[in-house]
């Protein structure tokens, strides 16, 4: 297949292209600026300039593809709006694959239902009103393209997706440590996150390409839930700190934006995901990631 890739220069789309490549496809990525091109090319793939802003780019990327893998998501401190150009990439690449049968794979986060303790599946529905539920609504815009003709799918992502080059939530635990001096948890640490190697996570981008039957929404989960005094411990050890509980009263103070995250309490499973595509996680937990020690080789780590 020829793949259209947004966000074909980011963390997630440096290890999808190379594993598009690797299975025979021909790649074209999204590219904004000259060294968004410089990164796609260096993986192997083909150019195309633009942004998920530009909506004639994105229709014409579409359009000359046999298939799509939607990666972008522009800005998560300007959610909202990212929320609304989100929604705009996919109705506009979605119109230009109807009647098609192409593959069409967008990305979103786990869906969480509300209730305490529950384990997520592919089954389960963001609770409305709780935070999330706007970009939910972007999966079931992807999920309706089915009824148009597309070979349709969702990979929802876990709070981690780590490995080499990750700078989101497990990095800025990280600095959180090294600026207080104690790696902290929320509570009694019960809590837990589910998480993916990005290895892993490229690979069932591209199982979904191959086979993902329309309107799917997969489950992009190694671990089912690590909990978050485990990450602090290593974190602790590592950096040669104390593991410290944070009280609730605290968590914000301490974590600063992170506080919601950290003190969520999010167990999802894989297994229909597992059984559906054959998909079989095969690199490193994130405890055994974090163990490695590259998260830890420099004080931006």
């Amino acid at each position: 297949m020829r793949v259209f890739v947004t966000g074909a220069s980011g963390y997630i789309g440096g290890a999808v292209i190379p594993e598009l490549l690797q299975a025979g496809h021909e790649v074209v990525g999204l590219a904004r600026s000259d060294e968004a091109e410089k990164k796609v090319r260096a993986v192997g793939a083909d150019v195309l300039r633009g942004s998920i802003e530009d909506l004639d780019v994105l229709r014409a990327g579409a359009e000359e593809s046999d298939g799509v893998i939607h990666l972008a998501f522009h800005d998560f401190f300007r959610f909202e709006e990212s929320i609304a150009m989100d929604r705009r990439a996919i109705e506009t690449m979605g119109a230009a694959l109807a009647g098609s049968g192409r593959p069409m794979i967008t990305t979103v986060a786990v869906a969480r239902s509300g209730k305490p303790g529950e384990v997520s599946t592919e089954d389960t529905r963001q609770a409305p009103g709780s935070f999330g539920y706007i970009r939910f609504l972007n999966e079931e815009a992807t999920v309706a393209l089915a009824a148009e003709g597309v070979r349709a799918s969702v990979v929802r992502l876990p709070p981690t997706v780590h490995g080499r080059g990750d700078k989101a939530f497990v990095p800025v635990l990280i600095n959180i440590a090294r600026e207080r001096g104690v790696s902290g948890y929320p509570g009694d640490g019960a809590n837990v996150w589910p998480a993916v190697h990005r290895l892993d996570a490229a690979r069932l981008y591209r199982l979904a390409l191959e086979g993902a039957p329309a309107g799917s929404r997969l489950h992009c989960m190694a671990d089912e839930g690590v909990s978050t005094r485990e990450i602090a411990e290593v974190i602790g050890r590592h950096l040669s700190l104390p593991t410290v509980s944070v009280p609730a009263s605290d968590v914000a103070e301490h974590f600063g934006f992170l506080g919601h995250v950290i003190s969520m309490d999010a167990p999802a499973s894989s297994v229909r995901t597992r059984d559906l595509l054959g998909w079989e996680p095969e690199h490193p937990g994130l405890i055994a990631d974090l163990d490695e020690g590259h998260y830890f080789a420099s004080a931006d780590a």
